[in-house]
């Protein structure tokens, strides 16, 4: 039996003496003085010469003998140097520029004869969504441009319904008119009788939709929005959006000194960051050809007469939303699928691959049965929503004003009262948020929060509250926690709801609900 055994590693197999050497090197600990003892040199081992690349064949460098064109980097990968080429070089920077995920959003698009819907999706959760008609030419006509004769003024309304051709006329506004301040011969603001008549002829665009009983509402400063720019005629608005970064905007505004014409107003949007000067000149030429023609149809038409129609729905919702956040739209129709293309490469070349069609014919599922859209739409249309922890919320409409009650529900909680009624209502904030966006809910919004006693709670569920509403492009106003518990606030009323999209008011009892019983009543 030999005097030693040899030392052997964690697995078992026996240690080579280089390294049982290096063990018995002791390593110093903290307190302890004494020198510890220098390990004894270990050879390294030469490294081995590198092959040299062979020039001509399949390598980068092609088949003419040239030295291929690629730059040595040092990067952290494997622990040594490695070789990227320009494009790899390209790909960093443009993630390093752009700082944010890319394709988080996919927009899918089903075209159906009795409606085209459009829906957004995030991940897999669907939170905003669109319903066009053949029907909504009279009802959708949110950014027209019209030739309106001015029908009646009522100076204690301080408006004046306009005929547009629509159904019911339109409402102008005092404040939406627009007028040259040389025209006024009395100081101080002009009454709405001291600049329109009846039987003018204006231009006007359409701000909200007609809903219900109400007609549609104008305005008299006409805005023509551009994929980067919003040309806004016989103006001097200047802006930038506010949504860039500082250094952005410096860079923006610089350009648009360039290219701003001087007769026109010109507002630089979000989408614009990132984008060169000749975008944003084709995108403002392309915008002042449209005005010429508005203009042109104006001077010869008769009211009330269409000027100028916003495109279809699916290419409207693409103007405002697609970029690089997007990682494609689904469309199931081919027509518009060449259509949307065509426009996604006139203004975005590198976005155009990102258009994809989708087969219904020899595809087993829909469109929105493939991506899951049919059931959450659902949901979205039931009065109650289900929390994360057990809670709910119910979602009434009245035609003043839409009501949300939170409730606890199923969410008994673990340790207290107060903390479960504030979890409870940290996460009816942000559902709440994404619930309004969703079903397009706009008006007069009072939400009935489960009352907390700490002050600082309530506090909390209101930031986080605004920080979920940051995320819905449509503008809202938020005011704090009463002492009723409740939050009033208010969204911009545009379209008429994904509710209102997808139903109509009962025959029986008129969309009250009830049935009256007549005989009691006799």
């Amino acid at each position: 039996m030999p005097d030693e055994l040899p030392e052997r590693t964690m697995e078992g197999r026996p240690k080579s003496p280089e390294a049982a050497e290096r063990a018995l090197v002791r390593k110093p600990r903290i307190g302890d003085t004494r020198p510890a003892p220098v390990a004894p040199p270990v050879e390294e081992p030469e490294p081995k010469p590198r092959p040299r690349r062979r020039r001509g064949g399949r390598g980068r460098g092609g088949g003419n003998g040239a030295a291929p064109a690629v730059k040595p980097v040092e990067a952290i990968v494997g622990g040594g140097p490695v070789e990227l080429d320009e494009a790899d070089l390209e790909r960093r920077r443009g993630r390093q520029r752009k700082g944010r995920p890319v394709g988080r959003y996919l927009m899918v698009v089903s075209v159906r004869p009795q409606a085209t819907q459009i829906a957004v999706l995030e991940g897999r959760n669907l939170i905003e969504h669109y319903v066009s008609r053949p029907a909504d030419d009279v009802s959708q006509i949110h950014g027209n441009i019209y030739l309106g004769k001015v029908q009646n003024v009522l100076p204690g309304m301080e408006a004046a319904f306009v005929d547009i051709g629509t159904p019911k006329n339109a409402v102008l506004y005092r404040g939406d008119v627009q007028y040259d301040a040389e025209d006024i011969e009395e100081k101080g603001p002009p009454r709405i009788e001291q600049l329109l008549r009846p039987k003018q002829t204006i231009v006007c665009q359409v701000t909200k939709n007609p809903i219900a009983h109400k007609g549609a509402r104008l305005t008299q400063e006409v805005s023509l929005p551009g994929r980067f720019v919003v040309l806004i005629p016989n103006s001097s608005t200047y802006g930038i959006s506010k949504r860039l970064a500082d250094e952005e905007r410096r860079r923006l505004r610089q350009i648009l000194d360039r290219v701003k014409p001087a007769q026109h107003g010109l507002i630089v949007r979000t989408a614009a960051e990132g984008v060169t000067r000749e975008e944003i000149e084709a995108d403002v030429l392309r915008l002042l050809d449209q005005w010429e023609q508005i203009d042109k149809l104006a001077r010869t038409a008769q009211a009330p007469a269409l000027l100028y129609r916003e495109p279809d729905m699916a290419v409207r919702v693409i103007r405002e939303e697609f970029n690089d956040d997007y990682r494609g739209v689904v469309i199931d129709d081919e027509a518009l699928y060449q259509d949307v293309r065509d426009y996604v490469a006139s203004i975005s070349p590198a976005l155009a691959d990102r258009v994809q069609y989708y087969d219904k014919a020899s595809e087993p599922l829909s469109v929105f049965e493939r991506y899951h859209v049919h059931e959450q739409l659902h949901k979205a249309l039931d009065r109650k929503v289900w929390l994360p922890s057990g809670g709910s919320l119910i979602i009434e409409h009245t035609e003043a004003l839409t009501v949300i009650d939170v409730n606890t529900g199923k969410n008994v909680g673990t340790s207290s009262l107060e903390e479960t009624v504030y979890k409870n209502n940290l996460e009816a904030a942000v559902e709440i948020a994404k619930q309004l966006r969703l079903r397009d809910i706009g008006g007069i919004i009072v939400i009935d929060f489960i009352d907390m006693e700490v002050r600082e709670n309530r506090d909390e569920v209101i930031r986080v509250f605004r920080d979920a509403l940051a995320r819905d492009k449509t503008r809202t106003q938020v005011f704090d926690i009463s002492e009723l518990g409740l939050v009033e606030m208010t969204r911009k009323r545009i379209g008429e709801g994904l509710l209102e999209s997808f139903s109509s008011l009962c025959p029986e009892c008129d969309g009250r609900g009830v049935l009256i019983e007549q005989a009691l009543l006799e």
